[in-house]
């Protein structure tokens, strides 16, 4: 329960940060290996195996709610780089993030983005992909 709350207070604070409930669509990449255990611009040290991102259009440490258009899974991660380098790109992804949304073999996918304090915000979840997001919150830390 504590930890529920204690994620629930980081929500709101990333809620601070996020400018607007703008939803974006684009394509996604991953990222890993070499960059596993590297200093992100946020400080932290990259873990491939958190649901993390990079992002150029969302402050660090704003919470994503990312779902893939190809076959509609979902992931919640935590921006805590800045990137993609690429300009066709939207977001990078962790490994982790990409093998939750089922694109770790083709690379790249179509998404769509949301910051997560829209999607709690519009009630627009139910319990259980509540509880689902509340998992992947904790994925995060």
């Amino acid at each position: 329960m504590r930890k529920a709350l204690l994620l629930l207070l980081m929500l709101c604070f990333s809620t601070a940060m996020a400018q607007n409930c703008k939803v974006s669509e684009g394509t996604a990449s991953w990222y890993g290996g070499k960059f596993h255990g590297r200093k992100t611009s946020s400080g932290e040290m990259f873990n491939k195996h958190k649901y993390t991102a990079a992002s150029r259009d969302y402050p660090i440490g704003t919470y994503l709610l990312v779902k893939n258009l190809r076959n509609g899974e979902d992931v919640v991660v935590l921006v805590t780089d800045r990137g993609p380098w690429k300009k066709s790109r939207i977001i990078d992804l962790s490994k982790a993030a990409a093998e939750k949304l089922g694109f770790l073999e083709q690379g790249t996918t179509r998404v769509q983005i949301m910051p997560l304090f829209c999607v709690v915000k519009e009630d627009a979840v139910g319990e259980q992909e509540y509880e689902e997001i509340i998992k992947e919150l904790l994925n995060t830390l």
